[in-house]
């Protein structure tokens, strides 16, 4: 049995949350969150971060490793085509919409999201970035009616989570939504999406977290 360790609020931890439900793998969760000094957290996720997973082999860190890791051990319901090329882009999206667009924009969450400050340097910093790293996503990007092609896959567990976090925070910092702004119209496949079973699952439960006393 996987345990899914985290919490519900995250976007990672929901990347894989939503790769368990599609691929029909029986799991339990474990609350847990970023920063814990507890061993039995370390020795899973050595940076204490979130999410994580508890495995009969042992613990496993890292969102993108853990998907590679459920796609193999799990080969029931893939989410990953079965073509090498076909395989790579799919996680080419995945490295793309993480590092490029997301990790990037998520210099804006302190302010956009939290009640925070981000200096001025930062903000034209992440828009110079995004800008053209938008720009570059529209180049890879397919939405036809999926991320990678007319295939559910594990870009779009990634995209679901992602895109939306981007589109928000770069209203809230720039007035503007930079995804929309930029012609790339996520908001009728997160629409899509968000019509699946999984994906109403995972969004309940972060609305739960969310509005959960403290």
């Amino acid at each position: 049995m996987i345990t899914l360790c985290g919490f519900a609020i995250s976007n990672y931890y929901n990347i894989v949350k939503h790769a368990l439900l599609e691929k029909e793998i029986a799991f339990t969760e474990e609350y847990v969150l970023t920063g814990s000094k507890e061993e039995a957290v370390l020795s899973a996720s050595p940076l204490a971060k979130v999410p994580f997973i508890r495995t009969p082999q042992g613990g496993l860190c890292e969102t993108a490793v853990i998907l590679d890791y459920l796609e193999a051990q799990y080969p029931a319901h893939p989410l990953v085509p079965q073509d090498a090329f076909a395989a790579a882009k799919v996680r080419e999206l995945i490295t793309f919409i993480n590092l490029h667009l997301e990790l990037v924009a998520r210099d804006l969450y302190g302010q956009a999201f939290f009640g925070g400050t981000v200096s001025d340097e930062t903000k034209a910093a992440v828009r110079k970035k995004l800008d053209k790293n938008i720009a570059a996503f529209k180049r890879l990007v397919q939405f036809s009616p999926y991320v990678a092609g007319d295939t559910f896959t594990l870009a779009d567990c990634v995209a679901f989570s992602n895109l939306p976090l981007v589109g928000m925070s770069t209203r809230a910092i720039y007035g503007e939504d930079l995804l929309l702004s930029a012609g790339v119209d996520y908001k009728a496949y997160t629409k899509l999406v968000g019509e699946r079973a999984s994906s109403q699952k995972v969004n309940a439960d972060r609305k739960a977290a969310i509005a959960k006393p403290a």
